[in-house]
């Protein structure tokens, strides 16, 4: 399976080239265009507890299932957010956890589930109790608001990254939550309250915008009803 992202930046595109019999899952809603000789279906993948686990974490509880039936075929897949797209290879030896809405599409080998956090990282990580886990051998293609920034850190290396910019990490890499400054007051002052730090070794993903802080300045230019 070939594919190339289209138009890398703000309004990235991924665009997936198939031989007959093969397949791409992608989130629900993902498809742009696609050739006449592709099969659409809607899918769980893994059953109705995957399906619920999936909904847990903020993602779709179905996936859209694109197959090539016969001869060259090409699919055109977007996601909802404004950003890039960017590639990830698995080779089955880790997992990868990935923020909410950051799945657009797998190829064949790929799962997608979800994983519990704790009660500290759930309540505190802007992450929730669930979050999404992707396994499995192949390429699985993730989404960001922003460019996506890739984090490297050496064997004890620490670095501590605002939640709101998380995309992907490792499973293998563990992390805290805490205060963003010494103080209470300062790390609510600062606008950052709680903050998340990783230690090495390993690569971080993060993206360049913050969702919730572009929400919040969204609503600062709607007008109050009073």
């Amino acid at each position: 399976m070939k594919y190339e992202v289209v138009h890398e930046g703000a309004f990235a595109m991924l665009k997936v080239e198939l031989d007959p019999g093969e397949s791409v899952k992608a989130e629900m809603g993902a498809m742009v265009a696609m050739s006449p000789n592709v099969e659409l279906r809607g899918t769980v993948d893994g059953g109705l507890m995957k399906g619920l686990g999936r909904m847990l974490s903020g993602e779709k509880f179905f996936f859209q299932e694109l197959t090539a039936t016969r001869g060259h075929s090409e699919v055109l897949l977007s996601p909802r957010s404004i950003g890039n797209v960017q590639a990830f290879e698995l080779d089955g030896s880790y997992r990868l956890l990935v923020q909410k809405d950051g799945f657009l599409a797998g190829t064949q080998g790929i799962q997608v589930s979800t994983k519990m956090q704790n009660l500290t990282r759930g309540l505190f990580s802007g992450e929730g109790f669930f979050i999404v886990e992707i396994s499995g051998r192949g390429t699985v293609f993730l989404s960001s608001f922003g460019a996506i920034h890739p984090i490297h850190l050496g064997p004890g290396e620490e670095m501590i990254i605002d939640n709101g910019h998380l995309v992907a990490w490792p499973d293998y890499m563990d992390y805290k939550i805490e205060k963003a400054a010494s103080g209470w007051l300062n790390s609510i002052t600062s606008g950052e309250a709680f903050v998340c730090r990783f230690r090495g070794e390993g690569v971080i993903f993060v993206q360049s915008r913050n969702p919730g802080s572009f929400g919040n300045w969204i609503k600062s230019f709607v007008p109050n009803r009073s």
